[in-house]
């Protein structure tokens, strides 16, 4: 999948379009999620044009990867969300619901979260 820069994250990281910003650094963007799914959801993107994790790992440079993860930490302490615990999630693909094609994780936090995934019935 050709990267699309006509999309949302890429329009916020032009600073077209606003965001409740967490966090910035010259690897990563973070901001609260518009439609949050727990009492605290941040998205951290990288500052570069990729797709998916995959297309991130295999595409950027071993100083993007790093500072990406790096940032995405920081993010997680700076809220407070280490102690208690949280979830960091990355969709990719038609299956997993991924809503832009931008690399983008996660970070769910602030409640009891539950089981990771749904068990399959047989």
């Amino acid at each position: 999948m050709a990267y699309d820069d006509s999309n949302i994250f890429a329009k916020i990281l032009r600073g077209e379009i606003p965001c409740d910003k967490v966090y910035e650094d010259e690897y990563a963007l973070a901001f609260r999620d518009i439609n949050p799914q727990t009492p605290t959801h941040v998205l951290v993107i990288p500052k570069g044009a990729y797709v998916s994790f995959d297309d991130f790992s295999e595409q950027a440079s071993g100083e993007e990867i790093v500072g990406f993860v790096r940032a995405a930490g920081k993010v997680a302490r700076d809220l407070g969300l280490v102690a208690p615990g949280y979830r960091a999630l990355a969709n990719h693909g038609a299956d997993a619901h991924q809503e832009v094609p931008h690399f983008h994780l996660h970070l769910f936090g602030g409640k009891d979260l539950g089981r990771m995934i749904k068990p399959s019935e047989k």
